[in-house]
């Protein structure tokens, strides 16, 4: 089941009986109302059972079935605190200075609850959290000036580990009111004459422009930037479609014009995202106790603050690890 289930939607799903109602839980843990009724739902989709009855008065009541799997989530994450507890009570507690390097166009979705949320697990830990693209990060590995990197597996030498947590397919963003608004899935060929706005980090560009030369054609770049958000106002503003692979919860841009996703079509190279290690650099034991967390909340079934891939792709299946 944990392959399946997380241990944040456990924790989503206790909060929501302990508290009464989605709405009490969401103000307790401060994790948005959608968020919380998301890790429900994929509960019971997973298990094929109805955790809650919704009363129009009463608001919720949980089903026996529910209660059962109640008690066993209560126990899972009660044992998977006592990992960090056991951790933070030996001899050599958990302590010191943590370097971890995050892949720029992800860290406003994972590093609060998985960064963030390990300094406020171990407040003896000094946690430094820098930002970069794919070689800016790499760089700093081999000067040993991060002690990990969360990213992608992006033009990795032999001298880099790296271990696979999540995969994220591309897939095309479009403004609302953009002719492809409206199909379920678009071709690179279809796309190519197109006028694109490209996410213009090093590597990254590379990534996004091979996926156009392997099928064949050349996509017809219009407008370029290294800013995500600054690419997603351009193409909620209509200026250009653009491809990604991160999904943010959010189809809206800065300025308040709304986006959709649309699958792409074909045999694509996905990103795979996890933890990149220089192999000479020796991980200390506060290294191993964060990466193991990053196993915990990083998965193909969940990432902090992404859409799930099936929210765009129902026919994305995620590789076996």
């Amino acid at each position: 089941m944990l392959n399946r289930i997380s241990l944040r939607q456990m924790e989503y799903f206790v909060a929501t009986v302990k508290y009464g109602s989605i709405a009490a839980a969401s103000t307790q843990i401060h994790i948005s109302s959608p968020s919380i009724s998301a890790a429900i739902a994929h509960i019971e989709a997973e298990l094929g059972v109805q955790l809650f009855v919704r009363h129009s008065s009463k608001g919720l009541g949980l089903t026996a079935i529910g209660g059962l799997i109640l008690n066993h989530c209560e126990d899972l994450l009660e044992r998977s605190s006592r990992l960090y507890e056991i951790a933070s009570d030996s001899s050599d507690a958990i302590q010191g200075t943590l370097r971890v390097g995050c892949f720029q166009p992800l860290t406003a979705m994972i590093a609060p609850e998985v960064l963030f949320g390990f300094s406020r697990a171990f407040p003896m830990v000094d946690m430094h959290m820098e930002e970069g693209d794919q070689e800016t990060l790499i760089s700093k590995l081999h000067a040993l000036e991060i002690d990990l990197a969360i990213t992608y597996d992006l033009q990795l030498n032999d001298d880099i580990r790296f271990e696979h947590l999540a995969t994220l397919p591309p897939y095309v963003l479009v403004s609302e009111l953009h002719p492809l608004a409206q199909q379920s899935a678009v071709t690179l060929e279809e796309l190519a004459p197109l006028p694109m706005v490209l996410l213009n980090l090093p590597m990254s560009r590379d990534y996004f422009t091979s996926l156009f030369t392997k099928a064949g054609v050349t996509p017809n770049i219009v407008a370029r930037s290294r800013s995500e958000e600054v690419v997603r106002s351009m193409v909620a503003n209509g200026i250009g479609y653009s491809l990604f692979n991160v999904r943010p919860r959010s189809n809206v841009s800065l300025d308040g014009k709304r986006m959709l996703r649309v699958r792409l079509a074909g045999d694509n190279r996905p990103m795979l995202l996890g933890l990149a290690t220089y192999k000479p650099m020796k991980q200390s034991r506060l290294c191993n106790v964060f990466m193991e967390r990053c196993r915990a909340y990083i998965s193909d079934h969940y990432i902090p603050g992404m859409s799930a891939a099936s929210f765009y792709d129902p026919h994305f299946v995620p590789p076996e690890q």
